[in-house]
């Protein structure tokens, strides 16, 4: 669902929101601390500059900088700004678009809801959250820590050790 544009996206104003606010920060210093393509971060910064998300300066001493504080970024408009819409299905990615299966189409509740759960999930998560790794409890309960992951109730640790070895009708 969302490329390496988007996920790039994301790292390029994570790396830029952990520098110095009024220093511009070139792109082969993103690249080089990131570990990512110089040549790919141009397509993706082009369109976050375009976006008002970060400005741009070029020359000596260019670079990228922030135009706003990081918490008054959401995820999902840096994740939209480098990849377009995060709509699931094409039919819902375009607003003015009108499908012509829209009025018997089974599973057009379901991707509307789906698409709405993955904006308010991405909208409520700030670059300063994502720096801070706070999310929403959601998040936390869908992706446990893998810390504490091996840790289960002793009804878990039961049902383990209840079940066989070696299974061959799994083979």
């Amino acid at each position: 669902m969302i490329s390496t544009k988007g996920r790039y996206g994301l790292r390029v104003m994570f790396e830029l929101a952990s520098r110095n606010p009024e220093e511009w920060v070139s792109l082969e210093s993103i690249a080089s601390e990131q570990a990512l393509s110089k040549k790919y971060l141009e397509l993706i910064t082009k369109n976050l500059v375009h976006d008002g998300l970060v400005e741009g300066l070029r020359g000596k001493g260019g670079g990228y900088r922030l135009t706003r504080t990081p918490e008054e970024y959401s995820c999902k408009e840096i994740i939209e700004s480098a990849e377009g819409s995060l709509a699931p299905v094409a039919c819902l990615k375009d607003p003015e678009y009108t499908c012509e299966r829209a009025e018997i189409c089974q599973t057009l509740p379901l991707w509307k809801a789906f698409s709405k759960m993955t904006d308010s999930f991405f909208s409520n998560i700030s670059l300063r959250d994502l720096m801070n790794g706070k999310f929403p409890e959601v998040m936390i309960e869908a992706h446990p820590d893998p810390k504490t992951e091996g840790e289960g109730s002793a009804d878990q640790e039961n049902e383990q050790e209840q079940k066989p070895a070696d299974d061959s009708s799994c083979k």
